[in-house]
């Protein structure tokens, strides 16, 4: 199990009239990730600093990050560490630093960054990848709103469809909580519908 951004974001912290803006989006690889630093970079063009961290991987498998001309271990690090205990994954930020003309010294660069970076993180779409079952369910066209109206009452969204002589959707949820949808879905249609396993996948929980 882990996280993932479903829409990135942007947070701002103002320390002693510096302001650290923080920009988070969710990227698949490396090359990504160093596009997107690049963009905000190019964005930010006249900032004192545009130090960046990002995370790769269900587990983490790939990291880095940079201080940006900030004294080592003062920017980068932090950010990055903010990354991993929030324990969401192929993430990529940056935080623009534009200079208030007091220095901050190591622990107040250390705890800006990190405050930064939680900024820009709560205002992102966040859900967590679990591990589930993908289900085919298939029923008649009188059935479809029944079948949809407990799809929507559950939280379930669909990932496809096809409507031919009979209607087939395809779901993926909790393993635990088939055997229940079976059973609601079977009382709505009267027994008018049918619901097939396909094996275990990941899927996007929305509501954690």
């Amino acid at each position: 199990m882990h996280k993932i951004v479903l829409k990135g974001g942007e947070g701002e912290i103002i320390e002693k009239k510096s302001r650290f803006i923080a920009t988070v989006a969710p990227v698949s690889d490396e090359q990504e990730a160093c596009a997107f630093i690049e963009t905000v970079k190019k964005k930010y063009w006249d900032a004192r600093h545009n130090c960046s961290a990002f995370v790769i991987g269900e587990k983490a498998q790939l990291t880095r990050c940079s201080d940006d001309g900030e004294p080592s271990g003062t920017a980068g690090r932090p950010m990055l560490e903010v990354l991993l205990g929030s324990e969401i994954r192929n993430v990529a930020v940056v935080v623009t630093r534009y200079f208030g003309g007091t220095l901050l010294g190591t622990g107040g660069l250390v705890r800006a960054y990190t405050q930064a970076v939680q900024a820009g993180l709560a205002s992102c779409e966040i859900g967590t990848m679990r591990m589930g079952v993908t289900l085919r369910i298939d029923t008649d066209y009188n059935s479809i709103g029944k079948v949809l109206y407990v799809l929507n009452e559950r939280g379930i969204e669909q990932q496809d469809s096809s409507y031919t002589d009979r209607v087939s959707l395809t779901v993926q949820m909790p393993a635990e909580e088939s055997e229940e949808l079976q059973k609601a879905l079977t009382e709505a249609t009267c027994g008018k519908v049918e619901m097939e396993s396909l094996g275990e996948a990941f899927y996007v929980d929305k509501t954690s």
